[in-house]
This record gives structure tokens, sequence and C-alpha cells, in this order.
């Protein structure tokens, strides 16, 4: 009888995505991972039934500041993504690659035309395989939305008024990580630092 082995593989191992969406999270300047820059995204989308026809959330949350936007759309595909983007990019105007300087996604299908979307306008960086701790961040958000969605409701059946009341109060509350003020507070002041503000009215006010 022969004792079977298995392969342990070595520390630090990282599964290898068989499919290249676009740059390496490695190619990502250090001053994002520091939070000290602004502009800085990661995007994610969140699933309440595991139906193909159910509605899904996509989200966006900056880096720095973590100003959240949670947008409603009509599936987990790749064009329904590329849609809600492009009409991020018309609402933004000539604003959109300075507030959205970069974004980082994982490696999902529905973000696999996300570079060809975003191509002269932001960076777009994918994490490794099976590494949700490079896009922490956007890990922590999804708490919050729990919070008001439990699981098992389906998206279509939350109405646009209470997705825009989740992302306010996201946006408003204190936060003991940014001393206190809210996220839509920092937001706003590096929207003023960028010398943005005006070009951006109708982003954060909607």
């Amino acid at each position: 009888m022969k004792l079977k082995l298995k392969n342990k593989k070595p520390t630090g191992f990282t599964r290898i995505n068989k499919k290249v969406l676009g740059q390496s999270i490695e190619l990502r300047p250090h001053a994002v991972d520091t939070r000290t820059t602004f502009g800085h995204w990661e995007i994610d989308t969140v699933v309440r039934q595991k139906s193909a026809e159910d509605q899904v959330l996509l989200t966006m949350v900056e880096r720095k500041s973590r100003y959240e936007l949670i947008l409603k759309i009509d599936g987990k595909q790749s064009c329904h993504v590329v849609n809600a983007l492009r009409h991020l990019i018309k609402e933004t105007g000539d604003a959109f690659p300075k507030i959205f300087k970069s974004i980082t996604s994982d490696n999902g299908p529905e973000f696999s035309d996300l570079s060809e979307c975003l191509k002269g306008l932001s960076e777009v960086y994918f994490t490794h395989p099976y590494a949700s701790w490079e896009r922490g961040t956007k890990e922590n958000q999804h708490r919050f939305i729990r919070r008001h969605i439990p699981k098992g409701i389906p998206i279509s059946t939350v109405t646009a008024s209470t997705v825009h009341r989740i992302q306010e109060w996201m946006n408003r509350y204190p936060r003991k990580i940014l001393n206190g003020q809210s996220a839509m507070e920092v937001f706003l002041k590096e929207l003023i630092n960028e010398d943005i503000l005006s070009e951006s009215l109708g982003f954060y006010m909607n």
C-alpha cells in the first residue's frame, strides 16, 4: 500500500489567475496603500441571492475618506457594471479623472471590462485571486450595508430611496478612524483641496 502525500504549497504562495484582467495590485503606488492621497477607490458588488435574475449593489469606497457610493444595478454581469460607470462618468464630467484617480477590483467576471471602460480616465488595478484582504476597506464597508439589508433579502425588493438612505447614513456618521469626522466631511475637504468642488456638485449631492 502506497502512502500518498499532498504537496504543500510554499509559504506566501498565491494562486495564479488564469485570465489577466489588467494591472496587478503590485503595480499600485505605495501612497495608495498608506491612504495619504485622495482619489483611490475600491469597487465590489453586494449580492443577496444567487439567482442570476436578481439585482445587485455596485459599491465603491474612496480609501482615504471612506466615502461610499452604492449603485443599484440590474445584475452581476460586466455590461451592468460598465453601464453604471458610464453613467457616473457622464454625471461627473471633467472631474471624473480627478476624483477617481485609480480603482482597485477583484478578479470577478463582472469586472472583466473595467480596464477598457476606464481607459484614459483612471488607473485600474486587480487584487490577487483569493486575497480579499487586499481590499480591506471594501470588506469593512460591507458590514455596514448588511446591517440594513439582511442576508437572503433580494436586492430587487430594496427601493432606490432605501439604498440612498444607507449611503447617506454611512457617509454622515462620525468615525473614530477619521478623528470624529464623517466620511462626507473628509471627502468634501478633499474636493476643495483638489479644487474640484464646483465641478462635482451634482455627484455628491445626489
